[in-house]
């Protein structure tokens, strides 16, 4: 049965794609059959084969299960403006329910699907309902980015809480990602985040020149994070 993580983070250009990739490039390199997938996705430039979305490409390239375009990123907007909007203006209606079908068609061949979402947790679709219904409906563990700037604090505490009320799901931990060069008191806002969320740090990204996913999966693999992702023992062929 695919094991299924969901990756949200505090708010839009917080790094969810960069942690994404690196997961599931750590997953792969462990020895697991491991997709990347991107639901949704506004942003995107035309090519020969149709519209494609920089960040589904780089989830695309970090996994090791082959899967055509269209199933790592079935809804795929050209504007970068929020997904509801751009759906709305494409006359493109984006139910959960058709959400839900394509993922079980798009994980069944992995052992392991990371989900990336778009924006937050609470990410309108078109004409209803939230992003997060996705993995709500699924029970899915969710892991939490959190961009370390000013205001993260509040922003990772009200998701914490959002995440918390639905039910469904649980806050497995969060990856701290720092953005902000200039974010003054970091050691003593990562404690506070510690404080206010109630979920493991997981890891601690820090300031890179070169995000790329193998990069990334160095600085993810870090014993919580391995547990939480049940890697703590690479994949026996």
């Amino acid at each position: 049965m695919t094991r299924s993580i969901f990756i949200t983070g505090t708010d839009t250009g917080v790094g969810k794609t960069v942690v994404t990739a690196g997961l599931v490039r750590l997953a792969a390199d462990r020895g697991q059959r491991v997709v990347g997938l991107k639901p949704v996705a506004s942003g995107a430039v035309r090519t020969p084969e149709g519209l494609r979305n920089e960040d589904a490409m780089a989830l695309a390239a970090a996994g090791n299960v082959p899967l055509p375009y269209g199933l790592i990123n079935p809804f795929c907007f050209e504007p970068a403006i929020a997904p509801h909007l751009a759906a709305t203006d494409a006359g493109v209606r984006l139910p959960v329910s058709d959400l839900l079908e394509w993922y079980g068609r798009a994980s069944g061949d992995a052992d392991l699907a990371c989900v990336e979402g778009a924006g937050g947790w609470r990410v309108p679709l078109h004409p209803e309902g939230f992003l997060s219904d996705l993995p709500e409906q699924l029970g899915m563990g969710v892991i939490l980015v959190v961009g370390l700037r000013l205001g993260c604090l509040n922003h990772a505490r009200l998701t914490a809480e959002a995440i918390a009320r639905a039910g469904r799901c649980s806050l497995l931990g969060w990856i701290g990602n720092c953005i902000d060069p200039g974010f003054a008191r970091l050691d003593d806002n990562l404690a506070t985040l510690d404080r206010l969320l109630g979920a493991p740090a997981l890891a601690i990204l820090p300031l890179l020149e070169a995000p790329v996913a193998g990069v990334v999966a160095g600085h993810l693999a870090r014993p919580a994070l391995l547990r939480a992702l049940d890697l703590a023992a690479p994949a026996r062929n």
